[in-house]
């Protein structure tokens, strides 16, 4: 992971455009080829982004600036920074991550998911749960009536951040030829609105968990039939 803080100004070049003007922000460069612009509020999200793969190719003005364009793969866009100054340089090795452990609910969820794993539709079958991958395990990997791949990413709650980690490993997953194409399915007991909008976008689909149906626990709420 490379992080650098310098004073910069960031255009966004693709479906859209978007521009922040010069001041000092953080760069954040990970290993599976992310780069991010932070600003020193805003908690954990950033103000821009390009998700792997990429590439960053440095240049500089006539004036000295460094131009520093990074460019996605496959779509071309292109997040372009200008740094008019480099306060700190660093790289740093974080070695592999040992992934997310969850929470008590979120773990039964992906067990009791996989057990009813038809849940998600006739026809599915499990492949196995925490598929392995070089950047973390996937929730659970099936096959659907098609015998096309599934990756499934399960959590409590829904939330953007769980659409991008499925997005990191739906990229990662459609590079092995023996598993592509690999399609991804978004399961919460709850999805947020902008998560679900977000998922629709990038072609997941969202699939919300009743936790009570999965347990084989009746509804409190009486019925006639």
């Amino acid at each position: 992971m490379r992080l650098v803080i310098a004073r910069c100004s960031v255009d966004y070049v693709g479906r859209l455009t978007a521009h922040l003007p010069m001041a000092p922000r953080l760069i954040l460069m990970k290993a599976d080829g992310s780069v991010s612009i932070h600003a020193d509020d805003r908690a954990f999200k950033p103000l821009n982004w390009m998700n792997p793969p990429c590439t960053v190719r440095e240049s500089a003005n006539e004036d000295g600036t460094a131009i520093w364009t990074v460019t996605h793969g496959k779509s071309g866009e292109k997040l372009v920074l200008t740094i008019e100054e480099i306060q700190h340089d660093s790289s740093h090795e974080l070695g592999v991550d040992p992934g997310l452990q969850k929470d008590g609910v979120e773990a039964h969820l992906q067990e009791l998911l996989a057990e009813h794993i038809t849940t998600l539709g006739e026809g599915y079958t499990l492949i196995r749960r925490e598929f392995p991958t070089a950047i973390g395990p996937v929730d659970i990997l099936c096959r659907d009536a098609d015998g096309a791949t599934v990756a499934v990413e399960i959590k409590r709650r829904g939330e953007i951040d769980g659409v991008e980690q499925l997005t990191r490993y739906l990229e990662l997953l459609n590079r092995d030829p023996t598993l592509k194409p690999v399609r991804g399915v978004f399961a919460a007991q709850e999805i947020r609105p902008q998560a679900r909008v977000l998922a629709t976008d990038r072609g997941i689909s969202c699939v919300t968990l009743d936790y009570d149906a999965l347990r084989g626990i009746e509804p409190d709420t009486p019925r006639l039939f």
